[in-house]
């Protein structure tokens, strides 16, 4: 990834979409496998990682704690084994919210660590205190400062948390610390995402004893050693689903390989009711569409496995033109509608009742525009927004979208799509 903070995205729209993709590696699994790579005495080999920035971010992250770390292709070879002490650089570690990922393995490992707040997309409260919580039920003594929080896990034991929230986070964190921990550990309401499958079944194929993943409730048995191991994230859901979605916004027919349906099951309903024709095949998803959109009257945000609030955004500019009135209602984050007055220079019909809801009246076109992207998710939403809109569309703050979607640009040109970067 060698892209510019000043590159644009020129979208001319009108364009069918059509052909055959293989769908990346999941920027949401590949990073807190990453970090889990820590734990590990020996070498991890993680295959087809995305080349997106969080990526890049987190391997100079890595590197800077000291683990050597090769590049083969899209493949990265990490021994951690040289790692001395857990000095993060800060600098980089407020680019990413994904750095909070760190927390558990460097804790289980070096037995404290003093964290910066995580940066990332602004799209509303993403407070640790779930996380602070989770640490303190399992005695890790946790110092709050203004900017930073010390944690001291030398006194640390087994025990039984429920969180307040099933949060992907906190979960995955207290799953890489809890398993190395020496006696049981508990997790109730924990999230079910299939990221968090992902990271369990990482771990253990590297030795830990971990059940329940993708329940409610996550059993660690903590273990002395975990190994080094060969290992390959699965696919992104929601690159999948934005695909979906650009296709089902332009029209045409796309085949998606490496799909998967379980993950994908409540975007795919939606679409179907929409107008879309989808066929399931083995890891194969094909979507067409060749008749007009139709709105469907509710569309709510959740936790696993509802729909997924990283595509909140992509399903609003769906609604935008689909015949009818939809009402969208964001339960996960509170400044997830920022894309709303970059849809209505577009002209757009789109009115907000408060930041957790959106009424959204479908219109026939929607027109060109200078835009701004303020988050990833949003970012790729106005992409799409692009693709359909009668001329020429610039977007700025790129590298937004860079953060999670692999060369969206290609990605999308190879489908037919009229994009270039500049």
């Amino acid at each position: 990834m060698c892209y510019s903070n000043k590159d644009r995205l020129i979208v001319r729209g009108g364009k069918k979409l059509k052909g055959e993709i293989k769908v990346q590696t999941s920027k949401n699994a590949t990073l807190p496998i990453m970090s889990a790579s820590l734990l590990a005495d020996g070498k991890v080999y993680l295959k087809d990682c995305p080349d997106i920035i969080d990526v890049e971010n987190m391997v100079k992250i890595l590197a800077k704690l000291g683990a050597d770390i090769k590049q083969i292709g899209d493949d990265y070879l990490i021994d951690s084994s040289k790692i001395m002490d857990a000095c993060l650089d800060y600098e980089l570690c407020k680019t990413m919210r994904s750095s909070i990922f760190l927390l558990g393995s460097i804790l289980a490992r070096f037995k404290s660590i003093c964290l910066t707040f995580p940066g990332g997309c602004k799209i509303g409260k993403r407070p640790i205190d779930i996380h602070i919580q989770a640490f303190r039920r399992l005695n890790v003594k946790v110092t709050e400062l203004d900017d930073f929080v010390f944690f001291n896990a030398t006194k640390a034991r087994a025990g039984k948390i429920r969180l307040k929230l099933p949060s992907v986070g906190a979960t995955e964190n207290i799953v890489q610390f809890a398993s190395t921990l020496k006696g049981k550990t508990i997790i109730y309401n924990s999230a079910r995402e299939p990221e968090v499958v992902d990271l369990c079944n990482f771990l253990n194929k590297m030795g830990a004893k971990i059940y329940g993943a993708g329940t409610k409730k996550i059993t660690i048995i903590g273990v002395e050693k975990l190994k080094g191991v060969e290992y390959k994230p699965i696919t992104d859901r929601i690159v999948l689903g934005t695909l979906l979605v650009a296709t089902a916004i332009c029209g045409g027919i796309i085949r998606l390989i490496d799909g998967n349906y379980d993950q994908n099951k409540k975007l795919i309903e939606i679409l179907s009711l929409m107008g879309c024709q989808i066929n399931i095949k083995n890891d194969i998803i094909t979507l067409s569409r060749d008749i007009p959109l139709r709105s469907i009257p509710k569309i709510r945000t959740g936790y696993y496995p509802q729909f997924p609030t990283d595509l909140q955004s992509i399903i609003l500019v769906l609604s935008c033109v689909a015949k009818g009135r939809t009402k969208i209602d964001e339960k996960i984050f509170e400044n997830r509608f920022l894309i709303v007055n970059e849809l209505k220079k577009m002209g757009a019909k789109i009115d907000l009742i408060d930041n957790h809801t959106a009424i959204v009246n479908g219109v026939d076109n929607l027109k060109a525009s200078n835009l701004k992207a303020f988050d990833l998710r949003g970012g790729a939403s106005l992409v799409l927004a692009g693709l359909v809109a009668q001329g020429e569309t610039i977007i700025d703050n790129v590298h937004y979208i860079d953060r999670g979607y692999c060369h969206i640009e290609k990605m999308l040109k190879s489908l037919g799509a009229d994009i270039e970067r500049i």
